[in-house]
């Protein structure tokens, strides 16, 4: 009984301190929810939490509900499952390309609390090192380190070498790669951001899953008939809520609109075509995904102030925190020249970027070829290189990820963490 009054007290307070649970709040709020849990428990016997739509790419996404940061110990630890549980918040895996493998990549066998987090664009033998030594419990690397099937894992393999070791100091390795790309406010929100303030859509738009992928639409004679179509089409739905619309009987019956999911629509139609009425005017409708406003890959921004080709060329060299990038000028632009509109995509974009019309294209790469189709059309090209288009993102995460957790658990940049090209 005691038991239950605690779990039940614990619930109460943790209900009224979810709303503000911040990484400046948490020491004060976790004392004043433990001195409320006191309270409670002392009187129990002492017997016992301006985006435009263009072409869509066919995926879908769901996000989760809201954090529930009172999840967190009253010690303040947070084990492996609680931290994915306010990453998955942060950027939902659902919103990953259909091709990519991310999520938790290695899980060690032994629990154990999370103390230290390591975010880093690639993990490599440097940044595993690394880890080792700032005794991490958990990587955050941008890009997946194990990404193609595997059959074996062998020390010859760089990646299969780094996941073998991960096992053996128990260290989790966690990648969110292109979720971060998609997300509203991810990477391509950031990097677009380097060029100031503009009106911002996304290049290609993240569908949202729907419970109801098909309508069906037909005519009975009677509400009776109906009634009983109806009670078959629910046994169709292997449980799942059938919504259906009818309209006032006129001289060719009673119209009804009825919607399914996937896995009834064979057996709905099976069940319609054998009454009379039904199957001479049932029509089928596949219904569209709705678009998840603001996520997808790649940014376009009208600039609210226009700037010259050498001026974004310094302000990208100043957001991306480098002293060189690489510039192709559009076919009859100049350094002077004026951009209005900048799409851009990190990492490797030209899949994205490819027909867009802006004054500016901005990756991390593209091929010679690609660059020289660009160029013929008046678009200027930025490459940053790969990496150096992502990795700053993950100062900015950094601070959002540290918000959400308690104070027990630090999060580091990797200091070993460079792209492999340099200019020399």
């Amino acid at each position: 009984m005691l038991t239950g009054c605690r779990n039940l007290a614990w619930r109460f307070f943790s209900l009224t301190s979810r709303r503000l649970w911040t990484r400046q709040s948490f020491k004060s709020r976790a004392a004043l929810c433990s001195s409320a849990f006191s309270s409670v428990l002392h009187s129990l016997p002492s017997s016992t939490h301006s985006h435009h739509i263009l072409p869509s790419r066919q995926s879908s996404a769901r996000l989760p509900p809201s954090v529930n940061f009172s999840s967190v110990h009253s010690s303040g630890l947070m084990e492996l499952k609680e931290v994915l549980q306010v990453l998955e918040q942060l950027a939902p895996l659902s919103l990953a390309e259909s091709w990519d493998n991310v999520g938790l990549l290695v899980e060690p066998s032994k629990p154990r609390p999370v103390k230290t987090i390591l975010l880093t664009n690639d993990l490599t033998d440097a940044v595993m090192e690394e880890a080792v030594a700032v005794s991490c419990d958990l990587i955050i690397s941008y890009h997946p380190p194990l990404f193609r099937p595997i059959k074996r894992l062998v020390q010859k393999d760089w990646k299969q070498r780094l996941a073998v070791r991960a096992v053996e100091v128990g260290i989790a390795v966690f990648s969110p790669h292109t979720s971060w790309d998609c997300v509203k406010g991810g990477v391509n929100d950031w990097l677009v951001g380097g060029l100031g303030s503009g009106q911002v859509s996304v290049l290609s738009q993240i569908l949202g899953a729907a419970s109801h992928s098909h309508k069906l639409e037909f005519t009975v004679r009677s509400a009776e008939e109906l009634n009983m179509i109806m009670e078959e089409l629910k046994a169709c739905d292997s449980g799942t809520t059938l919504q259906h619309s009818g309209s006032r009987p006129d001289s060719s019956g009673i119209h009804v609109s009825v919607t399914c999911c996937d896995s009834a629509l064979t057996p709905s139609v099976q069940a319609l075509l054998g009454h009379g009425t039904p199957s001479q005017s049932l029509t089928i409708v596949k219904l569209e995904k709705p678009p998840l406003l603001g996520h997808g890959q790649g940014r376009c921004s009208v600039l609210d102030q226009p700037v010259t080709v050498g001026a974004a060329v310094q302000k990208l060299k100043s957001h991306l925190g480098l002293s060189h990038l690489r510039l192709a000028l559009g076919w009859g632009q100049t350094l002077e020249s004026s951009v209005y509109t900048v799409a851009v995509c990190a990492g490797s974009g030209v899949s994205v970027l490819n027909g867009v019309k802006a004054d500016l294209y901005v990756t991390g790469e593209m091929s010679h070829h690609e660059v020289l189709d660009a160029v013929a059309k008046g678009t200027s090209v930025i490459l940053s290189d790969h990496s150096n288009s992502e990795r700053g993102y993950l100062a900015v995460f950094r601070e959002r990820l540290a918000m959400r957790l308690p104070d027990s658990v630090t999060v580091v940049l990797s200091k070993a963490d460079r792209d492999p090209l340099e200019v020399v």
